[in-house]
């Protein structure tokens, strides 16, 4: 009964099933409580009721199933404390009960269960310590803790694992360091500790683990240094030790690993150069990273120049230094790595000199941040760059004419401040000495056009206190909308669109209106490119800063799920708030289900597939995408 939308409860009954060995009703509709008769079941060895909606606690009696080698019971609804009695069950081979809402702590008893290979409580309220006595259960390959309320230190007896594959603490809130011991762990291959209070240094231990590819402590109190015996460590795909206190410089060891693909070492306090085995030269001595893909070493104190071996990471997406005190001009080589397409942050440095004439190479790049440096030239190498979603060159040295394409036609001028000699579109960039030539009649001019101005503005004032008389609801009266979409618009595009400001508000008319809430109207938009969005335009009673709307919908912006509308950008001024969405051509969810005619009710079994499809989202947002935010 597997897989099917059997539903309502298991019935006690079932314990009257003395021989019954597999129980199996998983991804299904199930309800209620485990009744506590299946530890009547003797001959139990498997039970599988993963993916239902099942309430209450995992039965003591269970502990009688003295056959029971697989207990799965994940993603569901379970509460209470995990039975100590379950440490009676010593054939079990894997314990699965992760995604519920369980308390109380890890069970001691669990160091009986020495048959057992997975231990998976991930997403849980589980508090306490980890017990010493899991260091009993020699044949375990996953341990999957993350996600709990666990405290204490990390048992030495971990050690003691020596099949340990897998071994995920992540997000709880362990103290203490990390054992040495687990350099024993000799088939270990992925280790995340993230988001925890580990203090102390990495044991050097750790980089001798030559099976080891995924190894995760970021967001701890990690210090000391990366140890050179890093270079051992052949296997290691993804470091990441960011927002840490480690110190100290990189070793050129790093350079020896080969199969490195994402090294992130941000936010901590590493000084001095980046050495050149980093950039996957050839020297026998230093190696190769030449399948790193993804380089973070922003917010540390790294200084000199941007080697340009750099440019051999001939696979690099992501290339962050931003934050450091690097100087000298940017390696044309970096220009040359085509499969830039992430991103390219050089942000918050001393860089100086034009940009390498071969940057007009990284055509799959989507953001580029060259702010706060002392860069000089113009910006006609960047004009060609056609997946170019974000770009910030304020506050460098660049002059010149801002290249007339439709992508900086719809930059905010935030992203160009701090450039004196920078000349926008039309404008001449006009000599110093012109400018003083007509200073004098720019003056005359002015006191002029002030007089003119004062006048206006009074037959203005008397001419829109008129027109109010006659404004009555909400599409009325124009006069607020244009000052609604006035500019200057600060525009943030998740998606390639040909999307402006100017096509936005030509649509933004009652004709095109199809939703209306509390808090704005949603119109239909058709763009240039023939493609319709969804523009959601908040009321002006919302008021929320630019930066403080942004930060509340960055998070949106990232949620994938066939659930869920996907967000494709935003937009907003002094005075108005603007979300662009995918366009749902059937209308809403509301006029579906209520407002149709006799024969156009939806059916049944249509209102449940609908309410399916909501509670899947929510489900995303609640839990899958929690762990997406975390899961680094």
């Amino acid at each position: 009964m597997a897989e099917t939308s059997i539903s309502g409860f298991l019935p006690p009954s079932l314990g009257l099933l003395k021989k019954l060995q597999t129980i199996a009703i998983y991804i299904a509709l199930l309800s209620g409580q485990i009744p506590p008769e299946l530890g009547d079941c003797t001959e139990l060895q498997d039970i599988y009721l993963y993916e239902n909606s099942l309430t209450g606690s995992i039965p003591k009696t269970f502990g009688q199933l003295r056959n029971l080698k697989n207990l799965l019971l994940w993603q569901n609804n379970l509460v209470g404390i995990i039975p100590p009695e379950l440490g009676n069950c010593n054939q079990m081979l894997v314990i699965d009960i992760s995604m519920n809402s369980l308390t109380g702590s890890i069970p001691q008893s669990f160091g009986n269960l020495t048959e057992l290979q997975e231990f998976q409580l991930s997403l849980n309220q589980v508090s306490g310590e980890i017990p010493a006595q899991l260091g009993k259960c020699q044949k375990l390959t996953h341990i999957e803790l993350d996600n709990n309320q666990i405290s204490g230190s990390i048992p030495p007896e971990i050690g003691n694992l020596s099949n340990l594959t897998l071994f995920y603490l992540w997000q709880n809130r362990l103290e203490g360091n990390i054992p040495p011991s687990i350099s024993n762990c000799q088939n270990l291959e992925a280790m995340d500790l993230s988001q925890n209070g580990l203090v102390g240094p990495i044991p050097k231990g750790v980089f001798q683990l030559k099976k080891l590819n995924k190894l995760l402590l970021l967001s701890n109190n990690l210090s000391g240094e990366i140890p050179p015996e890093i270079g051992n460590c052949s296997s290691l795909i993804r470091f990441r030790a960011n927002n840490n206190k480690v110190a100290g410089t990189i070793p050129p060891q790093i350079g020896n690993l080969k199969n490195l693909n994402f090294l992130d070492l941000g936010s901590n306090r590493i000084a001095g150069n980046i050495p050149e085995g980093i950039s996957g030269t050839l020297s026998a001595s230093l190696g190769s990273l030449g399948s790193l893909k993804k380089l973070i070493l922003s917010k540390n104190k790294l200084s000199g120049s941007i080697p340009n071996q750099l440019g051999s990471c001939s696979k690099l997406q992501l290339l962050d230094l931003s934050g450091n005190q690097l100087s000298g001009n940017i390696p044309s080589s970096i220009g040359k790595i085509s499969s830039l397409e992430i991103a390219l942050n050089l942000s918050l440095n001393q860089l100086n000199g034009e940009i390498p004439s071969e940057f007009t190479g990284l055509t799959k790049l989507a953001i580029l941040d060259f702010s706060y440096n002392h860069l000089s030239g113009d910006l006609q190498h960047l004009a060609a760059l056609p997946n170019l979603v974000v770009l910030n060159v304020s506050h460098n040295n660049f002059s010149g004419h801002v290249p007339d394409t439709p992508f900086f036609s719809k930059l905010p001028l935030s992203v160009f401040t701090g450039n004196p000699a920078l000349c926008f579109f039309d404008n001449q960039c006009d000599d110093d000495d012109k400018r003083v030539k007509r200073m004098t009649a720019a003056r005359v001019a002015m006191v002029v056009l002030l007089c003119t101005a004062c006048a206006l503005l009074l037959a203005a004032l008397y001419i829109i206190l008129g027109s109010k008389k006659h404004c009555r609801g909400a599409h009325e009266c124009d006069s607020d909308d244009d000052l609604e979409m006035s500019p200057p618009w600060e525009v943030t595009l998740y998606q390639k669109l040909d999307l402006s400001i100017a096509d936005v508000a030509r649509s933004l008319t009652a004709g095109n209106v199809i939703g209306q809430g509390r808090s704005g109207v949603v119109y239909r938009v058709a763009i240039p490119s023939g493609l319709m969005v969804a523009v959601k335009r908040f009321n002006l009673a919302e008021k929320i800063s630019a930066a403080s709307f942004s930060s509340e919908i960055a998070t949106l912006a990232t949620i994938r799920h066939q659930n869920i509308v996907r967000l494709l950008g935003w937009g907003a001024n002094l005075r108005t708030n603007l979300l662009f969405y995918d366009y749902m051509a059937n209308g809403t969810l509301g006029a579906l289900l209520h407002e149709g005619d006799g024969a156009g009710l939806v059916e049944w079994e249509t209102r449940f597939k609908i309410a399916l499809g909501v509670a899947e989202g929510l489900a995303y947002l609640h839990h899958v995408f929690r762990r997406f935010c975390t899961e680094m």
